[in-house]
């Protein structure tokens, strides 16, 4: 996921990713985010470089070897969901349209419950 996220970020923003950043758009914790990107820059999958606006934040980017690992991965994940989802026949892309619809409403739900949504009758 980190890997995927880490690529989207590098080809849709102007500057290389920070690890904030990378957290953030994954959704993930930043310190197990911190965790694992020392594990797969060990491995080389992705490189961590200084900012030069900030020296406290690191840049990162992926290598070509975390490339072709993401790229495996990716068609591993599409094989998965074809398979699991083959049962649905003609029916899977309702199916998925009901689950984002759901999926949707929770986040509303969610949202509100936090205090993120604010409706006319609530105050701050």
């Amino acid at each position: 996921m980190l890997l995927a996220s880490l690529w989207w970020l590098g080809h849709n923003t102007s500057q290389p990713p920070s690890q904030i950043q990378l957290a953030e758009h994954a959704g993930t914790d930043p310190m197990m985010t911190s965790q694992v990107i020392r594990k797969l820059a060990a491995r080389g999958l992705l490189d961590r470089h200084p900012n030069p606006t900030d020296s406290r934040a690191r840049q990162l980017s992926l290598t070509p070897n975390g490339a072709a690992v993401l790229t495996g991965a990716l068609a591993d994940v599409e094989t998965t969901d074809e398979t699991y989802f083959a049962a649905l026949d003609s029916r899977r892309d309702g199916f998925l349209a009901d689950l984002a619809t759901l999926h949707s409403a929770n986040s509303d739900r969610a949202a509100l419950a936090d205090g993120a949504i604010t409706t006319k009758t609530s105050r701050p």
